[in-house]
């Protein structure tokens, strides 16, 4: 079966790589998924808020006494002094029900908690960002990836439709006695390695759109072209990097930052645990005392207290518990004023690293053009000088070899200047222009 990059199925969709890049964000799981997280830090809020709020409790308890509590009495009472009397107190069956209420009047933790739970909503917020990032970035490079394996394979179709008209002319001319055999094998054994990287390339092509799909959330059985050209966003070779002006930019850099505040803000927490905490209560309950179980007689009496009052608790000392966790968490910052020391270094690296490799491709596809040409060139006059008797096959099927070639070559380069420019991109922290 003959495979062609142009029998595109009727119902396949043909994407350019920003309507590609814009299905992604909707579509990709890993971007659903940091938005729910981004949904989930926003009810973490309310949740903190409302410790500070009245907080209500049903309260009730049934006891029963097998033995009821007994308790010493002065001798006095009953002109027995220096004795004491033992006397049982209560009844068999207690049972009580009611409310209580309580109210936070003053937490110093509570306050920075409620920061606390502000910062992190921001820093789920971020990481939505990092992860749409990460699969424009993904997508992007599966796409130009793509794209040059459909390239090269028309490149290699081209050999291969010339490849086979020579080999029905040398045929036809062996029928006729005016070709060798060994001239047919030739072409036949070119052919068959073409044929061969016809279908590895048609192999690769699929699975790179397999790729395509799963970093865009698109079904694999969903039918999928890509367009034939596409081009990044134009991009401009500073003279000088500023690497600062660059980080600010960078959503993996302001997550980080965000990442500091937050840990910052969890040692203020635990210092804060060290005030002195005041709450309001009130309690509103209902109390019944019987010597049989008849707490459902109408005719029986239960009793209500009402309690108004104030709940101070004032830390003294933990066991040093405290002084750990803050010692804990401050190398939580530390280890973050790292990781933004790393970033930054790995940033000034990705730039300059993309621009030496943008300037080495530029030249690189100038000079593999020339060549395309030139082995253009060679081989048109290689082929007229064959047909003509005056050159042999060797040197015609050299001249396809070395045309093949300097078109591989040439698809090649254009993917680095390509990948090039898109790790320039996301090296500076504006790869989502790309859908802009």
């Amino acid at each position: 079966m003959r495979f062609s990059f142009a029998q595109t199925p009727s119902s396949g969709q043909v994407l350019s790589l920003q309507e590609a890049l814009k299905f992604a964000t909707g579509n990709n799981i890993a971007v659903k998924q940091a938005h729910l997280d981004e949904q989930g830090a926003g009810y973490r809020i309310k949740e903190a808020k409302g410790s500070g709020l009245p907080q209500i409790n049903g309260v009730g308890q049934l006891s029963m006494y097998p033995s009821i509590p007994t308790q010493l009495l002065p001798g006095e009472i009953i002109g027995e002094p220096g004795t004491f009397v033992p006397v049982q107190f209560g009844t068999k069956y207690t049972a009580n029900g009611g409310l209580e209420l309580s109210q936070l009047i003053f937490s110093k933790s509570y306050f920075v908690g409620l920061e606390a739970a502000a910062t992190t909503r921001d820093l789920y917020r971020l990481r939505t960002q990092m992860s749409q990032e990460d699969v424009l970035y993904n997508v992007s490079s599966a796409y130009l990836q793509a794209l040059q394996t459909k390239e090269q394979f028309n490149t290699i179709e081209a050999n291969y439709n010339r490849l086979v008209q020579l080999e029905k002319i040398l045929t036809l001319q062996y029928k006729n006695d005016f070709a060798k055999k060994v001239d047919v094998n030739r072409i036949t054994v070119s052919k068959t390695n073409l044929e061969n990287q016809r279908q590895a390339l048609a192999a690769a092509y699929e699975q790179q759109k397999n790729a395509l799909k799963f970093f865009m959330g698109m079904p694999m059985d969903q039918n999928l072209e890509i367009a034939n050209e596409t081009t990044l966003t134009d991009t401009v070779l500073p003279l000088t990097s500023n690497t600062e002006e660059i980080l600010a930019q960078r959503t993996d850099y302001q997550a980080l930052q965000t990442q500091r505040k937050l840990y910052g803000l969890n040692v203020e927490n635990i210092k804060g645990r060290a005030y002195a905490n005041l709450a309001g209560f009130g309690q509103y309950v209902y109390q019944a005392q019987r010597q049989e179980f008849n707490f459902l007689d109408t005719s029986k009496p239960w009793f209500n207290t009402f309690v108004l009052g104030l709940r101070l608790n004032v830390p003294i000392f933990d066991g040093f518990q405290r002084k750990n966790q803050i010692r804990q968490a401050q190398l939580d910052v530390q280890k973050t004023e790292l990781d933004l020391q790393n970033l930054s270094l790995s940033t000034q690296m990705g730039v300059d690293n993309a621009l030496k490799q943008i300037s080495a491709s530029q030249l690189a596809i100038q000079n593999q053009e020339r060549n395309v040409k030139l082995a253009q060139e060679v081989y048109t006059t290689t082929n007229s000088l064959y047909k003509e008797g005056l050159s042999p096959l060797t040197d015609l099927l050299e001249a396809e070899v070395a045309l093949r070639e300097s078109q591989t070559n040439l698809n090649n380069e254009r993917l680095k200047y390509k990948i090039a420019q898109l790790d320039y991109i996301r090296a500076r922290g504006e790869i989502k222009n790309l859908i802009q």
